[in-house]
């Protein structure tokens, strides 16, 4: 295999000591949570106090100003283990970052911090009922009256939703300029009006906590707007800035996803016995496997390359959007070859890689779907849309 050159020393360490957390305060209770349809909220807290929420933010906010290769550890190793009720991902290098990047200093001291402990969990609400992949046709508005924004509309598939104390809403501050109306709100729990519906039960990712929100008449007072009134109706353009390390960020759980998978079921065929020999011993087996390793090799070299561009501020949206996709199609590939070799057993919900398969396709919708993706890439070519 090629030997990975992203990590240092001090990268690995913190992965192993991630690795530990997870087998001592995650593991044992991760299948209770698939059944309860939600992480504890304690996990919230451990995670605070072991200092792995927020590792990238500044050290003024609560964090531990560490460069975001830390936080493609732990996104690794969430992966890898299969644990995907944990909505660390997307409160540590999602939310956060929307309001390191665009909120104005009150802001960040009032969320931050507290992100960083686990007191505050964060959810980012884009998707609606009739807007998915298509941001621009995002209905919610947020109508200004004097002092405070009237919020309407709902979201749904909010991951963290249920958990959320602070949500950042998209919706049209200025519904007649279309996307250049859409701004960014910062809602808390609590608020009159703002419901969370139930928690949608899903064919994967099951200990997640994904939910509906409603918005009924929220009272948003105008301090809430995200950035300020410097940002007001450039939502659209701070959600297009940020999608490039949303995507990646899903590539990297897609390989590590699939390198698991892959793991597992070379462990399984060589002890499974069919026919008086190891199931590893048939060329099928072993082809089949070759294949995919080969294939999950190349998909890693390409993913670490766009970590290293990421790194250095040159990670362009159509670049992000070929490794969503090529990685999330590759992950679903994997896991199905991956269940044929496991025969019964890999239909059966006690084995890890049948979470696996149903965890992961998700992957090629969420983020935008992979069809969306072909669009971007194809606009970077040139290429004439309709």
């Amino acid at each position: 295999m090629i030997e990975r050159t992203l990590f240092n020393a001090e990268h690995e360490a913190f992965r192993d000591s991630f690795r530990r957390f997870l087998a001592k305060e995650v593991a044992p209770h991760h299948e209770a949570w698939e059944e309860q349809g939600y992480v504890d909220r304690e996990i919230w807290l451990k995670a605070g106090e072991n200092g792995f929420l927020g590792v990238s933010l500044p050290e003024a906010y609560g964090g531990a100003a560490a460069d975001k290769l830390f936080s493609v550890v732990q996104i690794e190793e969430i992966s890898a283990a299969g644990f995907t009720g944990l909505g660390f991902g997307l409160h540590n290098e999602i939310v956060a970052p929307y309001i390191l990047h665009y909120g104005t200093e009150e802001q960040k001291h009032k969320y931050l911090p507290k992100m960083v402990t686990g007191e505050i969990v964060g959810a980012i609400a884009m998707t609606e009922p009739s807007a998915g992949s298509d941001l621009q046709g995002v209905k919610a508005t947020a109508i200004r009256q004097s002092d405070h924004f009237v919020l309407n509309g709902s979201k749904t598939f909010i991951t963290n939703g249920w958990h959320a104390d602070v949500v950042v809403v998209v919706a049209k501050t200025g519904p007649a300029a279309g996307a250049k109306g859409t701004s960014l709100l910062m809602v808390e729990r609590g608020m009159a009006g703002f419901e969370k519906g139930k928690r949608l039960k899903k064919l994967g990712l099951k200990a997640q906590d994904t939910s509906e929100l409603f918005f009924d008449n929220v009272k948003v007072p105008a301090d809430h707007l995200l950035g300020g009134e410097a940002q007001l109706n450039r939502g659209f353009i701070c959600l297009m800035e940020q999608l490039p390390w949303e995507r990646l960020q899903i590539a990297i759980q897609a390989i590590a996803a699939a390198q698991s998978a892959i793991d597992w079921t070379v462990a399984y065929v060589k002890e499974r016995q069919v026919f008086g020999q190891a199931v590893a011993a048939y060329q099928n087996t072993r082809y089949t496997l070759a294949e995919l390793q080969t294939q999950v090799q190349v998909a890693r070299v390409f993913v670490d390359k766009c970590t290293d561009l990421l790194m250095h501020g040159k990670l362009d949206t159509a670049t992000a959007s070929m490794a969503k996709y090529w990685t999330s199609d590759l992950q679903c590939k994997v896991m199905d070859e991956c269940v044929q070799l496991f025969g019964g057993y890999g239909y059966m919900w006690e084995y890890p890689i049948t979470r696996a398969y149903a965890d992961a396709r998700v992957q090629r919708i969420y983020g935008g779907t992979n069809e969306i993706m072909k669009e971007v890439i194809s606009r970077s070519m040139g290429l004439p849309s309709r």
